[in-house]
C-alpha cells in the first residue's frame, strides 16, 4: 500500500529540511492567527451599537491584508535569514503601512477610549502591530526592527489621545504593546535561529567527513613524497653523471648505472611498504575509531563483537576497511542517529553487518564521479572471496553486510 503524497515527500526530504519545514510553517500559522482572531471579534461585536460598522469593516478587511503581507514577509525573511536573498526590507516596509494603516483606521472609525466599545478597536490595532513586529524581526536586524517597533506605536500614540485617552492611558498601553511585542519578536527570532543552526550542524558534518578524507590522502602523499623525493634525485643525479662517463666512454658509467639500479629496487621496495601500511588496516583500531567520529556526530554507534579476536590479520585488514568505507558513508550520506556494527564469525566465515537509520527516501544528487566507495570495496573483498551487498532494511534504514571466507581464501596484499 503506497503512502500518501505529503507522507512521501516528507520523507524525501533531510532533517535540516523538514526542520526548515515546521519552522517556517509554525511563523505562517502565526501570521494567520491574526485575522481568526480578528474575525472572532468582529462575529460577536456585530449588531452591537457600542462598535460601528465603519470599524468592523476596516477590522474584517484590514486584518487578512495585513496578514498576507507578513506571511510574504516570513517567507521572504526566512531565506535572507539563512542567507539565500538580501533582506526584504520592501516586504517590510508594505506589511507595516498597511499594519500601521489598519490599526490607525480602526482607533478612529471605532467608539471613543473611554467607552463600553473601546475594546475592539485596541485589540485589534495591538494585534496588528504586534503580528506585523514579530514577522519584521525574521526578516530584519534586530536593530532596524527595534526602530521600526518603536515608530509604529508611536503613530498608535495619536489616533488613542484623538479618541479621548489620557495620556497615562496611552503610556500604559504602548508600553505592554512594546513588551508584548518584544516576546513575540524574540520567539518568532529564535525559531529562525534554531533551523539556521541545524543547517550549519548538517554542514559542519559535511565538512567534517570530508576532512578526514583530506587528512588521509594528505598522510599518504606525504609518506610517499618523503619516500619518493631523494631517490628520484639521487636517481636523476647519477643517471646524469653515467651518461656523461658514457660518452667519454670511461667504464665508470657501468658502476653509476648498477648504483642507479639498486637505489630504483630499494624504492620500489620501500613504496610497497609504504602503500601496505595504508592498506592495511586493524579492525579494533577501525571500530574505534569510526565509532568516536560518529559519536562525535551525535551519532549513537553501537558494536557487537563475536569471534573478532580469533581472526586473522589478513581477515581483519579487509574487515577494517568495511568499517571504514561504512563510516565515511553513514557520515556523508545519511542523517544517522544510530548505527550498528554487527560482527559474527562462524563456520570458517565472518560476516560484518552495518546498519543505520537517517537514509531519506529520495537520495540527494551526487557530484560526478562520487559513490565508487562501494564499488572498490567490494572489488577488495571480491579479490579474496568475499562478497558486499547492501539494502534497505525499513523505513529510511540501510544495512551493509561483507561476507569473508578466513579459512579457505589465503589473504593477499
Amino acid at each position: 500500500m503506497s503512502r500518501p503524497r505529503p507522507v512521501r515527500r516528507w520523507r524525501a526530504l533531510s532533517k535540516p529540511q523538514r526542520n526548515e519545514l515546521y519552522v517556517r510553517w509554525s511563523l505562517y500559522a502565526v501570521a494567520l492567527m491574526q485575522p481568526v482572531v480578528t474575525f472572532g471579534m468582529v462575529a460577536g461585536s456585530f449588531g452591537r451599537g457600542e462598535v460601528g460598522g465603519a470599524a468592523l469593516a476596516v477590522g474584517a478587511v484590514g486584518s487578512p491584508a495585513a496578514a498576507a503581507l507578513n506571511a510574504v514577509l516570513v517567507r521572504n525573511g526566512l531565506a535572507a535569514y539563512l542567507g539565500r536573498r538580501p533582506r526584504p526590507r520592501g516586504w517590510a516596509g508594505a506589511a507595516g503601512a498597511v499594519s500601521v494603516g489598519v490599526s490607525v483606521a480602526v482607533l478612529l472609525l471605532g467608539p471613543p477610549a473611554e467607552s463600553e466599545g473601546a475594546s475592539f478597536p485596541l485589540t485589534v490595532a495591538i494585534l496588528t502591530m504586534t503580528f506585523w513586529i514579530a514577522t519584521t524581526a525574521v526578516a530584519l536586524p534586530a536593530p532596524e526592527t527595534a526602530a521600526a517597533a518603536v515608530a509604529g506605536l508611536l503613530l498608535l500614540a495619536l489616533p488613542l489621545l484623538l479618541t479621548g485617552a489620557s495620556p497615562g492611558s496611552v503610556a500604559g498601553m504602548s508600553t505592554g504593546c512594546l513588551i508584548g511585542s518584544a516576546i513575540a519578536a524574540c520567539t518568532a527570532r529564535g525559531s529562525a535561529w534554531n533551523a539556521k543552526v541545524v543547517w550549519d550542524l548538517d554542514a559542519a558534518r559535511e565538512t567534517q567527513a570530508r576532512l578526514a578524507v583530506a587528512e588521509e590522502r594528505l598522510r599518504f602523499s606525504r609518506d610517499l613524497h618523503d619516500v619518493l623525493g631523494r631517490n628520484l634525485a639521487t636517481i636523476a643525479l647519477k643517471s646524469e653523471l653515467a651518461v656523461q662517463l658514457a660518452r667519454r666512454g670511461r667504464p665508470e658509467a657501468v658502476d653509476q648505472m648498477t648504483e642507479v639500479q639498486r637505489i630504483a629496487q630499494d624504492s620500489q621496495r620501500e613504496v610497497r611498504e609504504v602503500v601496505r601500511g595504508y592498506r592495511t588496516v586493524e579492525l579494533h583500531t577501525e571500530l574505534t575509531g569510526a565509532a568516536s567520529v560518529l559519536r562525535a556526530a551525535n551519532v549513537d554507534c553501537r558494536t557487537e563483537l563475536s569471534g573478532a579476536d580469533g581472526l586473522p590479520a589478513g581477515a581483519q585488514s579487509v574487515l577494517g576497511w568495511v568499517v571504514r568505507e561504512a563510516a565515511t558513508n553513514v557520515l556523508r550520506h545519511s542523517e544517522a542517529a544510530n548505527c550498528r556494527f554487527r560482527l559474527r564469525v562462524s563456520g570458517g566465515t565472518a560476516l560484518l553487518e552495518v546498519e543505520n537509520d537517517g537514509v531519506p527516501a529520495v537520495p540527494p544528487p551526487r557530484a560526478e564521479g562520487s559513490g565508487n566507495g562501494l564499488r572498490g570495496l567490494g572489488e577488495r573483498l571480491a579479490a579474496h572471496g568475499g562478497t558486499l551487498s547492501t539494502a534497505g532494511s525499513g523505513p529510511g534504514r540501510f544495512r551493509l553486510t561483507a561476507e569473508l571466507p578466513i579459512d579457505t581464501v589465503e589473504f593477499k596484499r
